[in-house]
């Protein structure tokens, strides 16, 4: 299955954001990011560590969104996948990835794109 999937290390985040700390903040954001990028949200779950700290994934039809933050650190980490089987999602994908970044803002990131699948070897 033709796809790509997107990781980024986001490293310099403003430890204090709400989006870094608390689950429903950051629940909030990755819901209405994915939504405006254009993917479908079939399901989500966030999990909220103590005393601070999300891990989370949106379930999109195209595929997923996850997310780990360690405010502690002031680090991200992210990954957005998407297939590509019917539609070229890879548009949407790099917007999502990008709308993140922009709201986390980080000092500065490692970036990889990884493209999945694909016509048989």
């Amino acid at each position: 299955m033709d796809g790509i999937h997107l990781l980024g290390e986001w490293y310099g985040c403003a430890a204090d954001l709400p989006e870094m700390t608390r689950a429903g903040p950051l629940r909030t954001l990755c819901l209405r990011v994915s939504e405006a990028s254009g993917m479908t949200i079939v399901g989500d779950r966030f999990f909220q560590f103590e005393p601070q700290g999300v891990t989370g994934t949106v379930l999109l039809a195209e595929s997923h969104l996850a997310i780990h933050t360690w405010p502690e650190h002031g680090f991200v980490t992210i990954d957005v996948y998407v297939c590509n089987y019917t539609t070229d999602n890879t548009a949407k994908a790099e917007l999502l990835f990008r709308s993140m970044q922009d709201a986390l803002m980080p000092q500065h990131t490692k970036f990889q794109a990884i493209h999945r699948g694909g016509r048989d070897a």
